[in-house]
């Protein structure tokens, strides 16, 4: 059974784990309450639920010292069980955003491509080391989050898809490295490509939708899907895609959240507006550092 935490006491947990400095054994959260997610059966914290590991009261040391004397009982369990993503189909997804105590969360959703959105930038530039949006200066590119005034800029995916199950439609948003787990390949890689087999365009030319993209319609994929805070306000319906799973594997294993690119909050408009760009300054591929003026 999966535990979800919130709030405070995701807050509380955090701090505790960076401060131990390994992952604990026994982890013990009070004040728990039994929800539905995905169609799964979870436990939920509460505002009055509080956080403790292994050596901070006396349950949990009694339970490790028990646990260290029993080690054979770690071997039953199904680590598979444990580590599965909820799924839920396009319906459901809708359904959860509309839920008063949803948060966020992700699910897996398996569906097909129907289209790419076209006529429009598939890609944003990001700060090369924190990979959030990056701001464009007088003369080079900067992060606010970084806190830096010159920095490398990397193309990541921002690609807008429309999509289908058996019942319902809906517009997905490939996100960061997403759009490799989908076709195999960096935004930055097809962006250099693009520019280097046409030199002559324009600094402030749109990069089209590669084919690279468009020859992905018609795959049916199991998509891991943000729920964010976007949807739960209400402000979109466009689901955001953090991670697409290989063809036919049902169960995404592991942490679903690891090396996930952050969100852009502008984003959203940029991708209706076509605004992302060739930027001429400080634009990294890989290992290559693109610079070019007009």
């Amino acid at each position: 059974m999966k535990l979800y935490i919130w709030d405070k006491a995701a807050t509380d947990f955090c701090e505790k784990f960076k401060a131990l400095g390994k992952p604990p054994t026994v982890i013990l959260v009070t004040t728990v309450n039994p929800k539905r997610f995905g169609g799964a059966l979870t436990m939920s914290s509460l505002s009055s639920s509080r956080v403790f590991f292994d050596m901070d009261v006396q349950p949990t040391r009694e339970y490790l010292a028990w646990f260290e004397s029993n080690t054979e009982v770690a071997n039953r369990v199904n680590a598979e069980i444990v580590t599965k993503a909820e799924t839920a189909t396009i319906g459901e997804l809708f359904s959860y955003m509309k839920q008063k105590e949803a948060k966020v969360a992700w699910f897996e959703c398996r569906a097909t491509i129907d289209d790419v959105v076209r006529g429009s930038a598939w890609y944003y530039i990001a700060c090369g080391e924190c990979k959030t949006k990056a701001t464009k200066g007088p003369t080079t590119l900067m992060c606010k989050k970084c806190g830096k005034t010159e920095i490398a800029g990397v193309p990541k995916y921002l690609t807008k898809l429309t999509v289908y199950d058996n019942n319902d439609h809906a517009s997905f948003v490939l996100l960061g490295d997403a759009g490799s787990d989908l076709i195999g390949k960096k935004a930055s890689e097809l962006v250099e490509s693009y520019f280097e087999a046409n030199d002559s365009v324009k600094e402030d030319h749109v990069v089209p939708v590669p084919q690279a993209l468009i020859g992905a319609i018609g795959q049916t994929r199991t998509f891991v899907i943000k729920v964010s805070k976007h949807n739960l306000d209400g402000k979109t319906q466009s689901l955001t895609v953090t991670k697409v799973l290989p063809p036919d594997v049902p169960a995404l294993k592991g942490n679903i959240e690891e090396n996930v690119d952050e969100e852009p909050t502008d984003e959203r408009n940029e991708v209706a507006a076509g605004s992302v760009k060739r930027s001429s300054v400080g634009i990294e591929s890989g290992e290559t550092k693109r610079a070019k003026s007009g």
